[in-house]
């Protein structure tokens, strides 16, 4: 099995309705570079903003998995996650022409064709991989919802569904692997109750719903009015009820499509957690909400992990940077240069090195006879590491300064003290656009993490 990264060899389009406004819209995939991950872009809104694909965006989980950031929303966006996912892609760039993507016949059928017509690409990078450990849970005590992932060889997923009718009654579906995803799963259609329908249909939603992308479970009477909305709402002269419970103008492709397409959601939401698997995630009763609930509290864990876990680097190896190279790029000058080397550098990260030692200036006073590296210069010396990641950005860094914009969620979590050598690492957290950088930087001292934060900075040319 490979471990490398993978994006789509080309861009690819198809076009459709959004199901609850009715509106055409085109969705195009495009491949991504290494480490980008998976977003989506309006490119019907000026400047183009781009959304992550996180779970920290999710605002509303009413009708699908609705995604916002700075304003700008992303409606429904669990079956076109679940496509990507399901063909194992680590890096895609999803632009919109509008807020919510096609409705399709329902399922990730179509998304998955249009990817598999884009083609799969190997990267160089190696892929990144959470590997469960322990048993890890969230449970919605009013529902009755509860999801978990515990240790496995390989991504697995279960749903079981039981929403107290008999017309769908209890249902569960599996997969092994993620490469069951095409044949077992993606063309498992959405559902809804009869009941449910009505309520969209009396506030004038899904609008772009019809008997092909739609399975209606009929939980009650088909009343004649009832039957006249859903006439009107459905362009179908004749509504009616099969023996299975379900309207007419549909054959399930399996007596538990309902379970599979609950599976589709669980792998669509957790796409949001923004990095892949390897655990057996296990969903009972699964719906949006608990399913990005879940994705959240597992992106915090492993945010945790990863922050805790302290990178290691051999310091006796030759740097990347020394200290004269970084003075060809920083316009800092002792005794306010706080960073002497440059370890790792690409076009996501940067990891920079600074010795502490006793000849620091500002150990004179701070303080006497207790000498503490100020949190402010530990803050700007991640800092200065940043701006190495973003003046590599242009030909002639020299011409440039990086400006500190703002910092969010600082944490200090250990004195630095003389004789301590700092590890700063500083990630980028979207893509820089139009010269602002939003970095997470962490600091590492002695096998341990000494401070955090995150980082806002903006390259600006030098005025003459």
């Amino acid at each position: 099995m490979s471990t490398k990264q993978k994006t789509i060899k080309k861009a690819v389009s198809l076009s459709g309705v959004g199901l609850h406004t009715g509106k055409d819209v085109t969705i195009t995939f495009k491949p991504a570079p290494e480490n980008y991950g998976f977003t989506f872009t309006r490119v019907d809104l000026e400047g183009n903003p781009i959304i992550e694909a996180k779970a920290e965006y999710v605002v509303d989980t009413q009708r699908g998995t609705n995604l916002e950031k700075n304003g700008v929303k992303i409606n429904t966006s669990e079956h076109v996650l679940a496509a990507v996912v399901g063909m194992d892609i680590d890096n895609i760039c999803i632009e919109l022409n509008a807020a919510e993507p096609p409705i399709m016949d329902g399922s990730s059928k179509f998304f998955i064709e249009a990817l598999e017509e884009a083609g799969i690409e190997e990267q160089d990078a190696e892929i990144e991989e959470y590997v469960v450990k322990d048993i890890i849970s969230y449970k919605d005590e009013a529902s009755g919802s509860e999801i978990m992932v515990m240790p496995s060889d390989t991504y697995e997923v279960t749903a079981m569904v039981d929403f107290g009718t008999k017309v769908l009654g209890t249902q569960n579906a599996s997969i092994k692997h993620i490469s069951e995803f095409k044949k077992e799963v993606a063309t498992a259609r959405t559902f809804s109750f009869l009941h449910e329908i009505e309520m969209l249909l009396d506030n004038n939603l899904i609008k772009g719903g019809d008997l092909n992308n739609a399975i209606v479970y009929v939980d009650k009477p088909l009343s004649n009015e009832t039957m006249q909305k859903l006439s009107s709402a459905f362009k179908k002269d004749n509504i009616k009820v099969k023996p299975n419970g379900i309207l007419d103008n549909l054959t399930l492709h399996w007596p538990n499509e309902a379970a599979r397409h609950k599976l589709l959601d669980v792998i669509g939401d957790l796409a949001l957690v923004g990095i892949r698997i390897r655990g057996k995630v296990i969903a009972n009763k699964p719906g949006h909400s608990i399913n990005t609930q879940f994705a959240k509290k597992l992106s915090k864990i492993i945010r945790i992990e990863k922050r805790n876990n302290v990178p290691q680097f051999d310091l006796s190896q030759p740097p990347l940077m020394d200290i004269h190279q970084i003075m060809s790029i920083l316009p800092h000058r002792p005794p306010f240069l706080l960073i002497d080397r440059i370890l790792e550098l690409s076009d996501k990260h940067v990891v920079g090195m600074k010795n502490v030692t006793m000849n620091e200036p500002f150990f004179v006073g701070h303080f006497p006879n207790a000498p503490i590296m100020p949190g402010v210069l530990q803050i700007e010396a991640m800092a200065q590491t940043g701006g190495i990641l973003l003046l590599s950005t242009v030909p002639d860094p020299e011409n440039y300064l990086t400006l500190f914009m703002k910092m969010d969620k600082v944490k200090f979590k250990r004195r630095v003290l003389p004789g301590d050598t700092l590890i700063f690492k500083a990630e980028l957290m979207e893509p820089i656009r139009r010269g602002i950088c939003h970095m997470q930087a962490y600091g590492y001292a002695n096998d341990k993490l000494v401070i955090e934060a995150q980082l806002m900075a903006q390259i600006t040319k030098k005025e003459k």
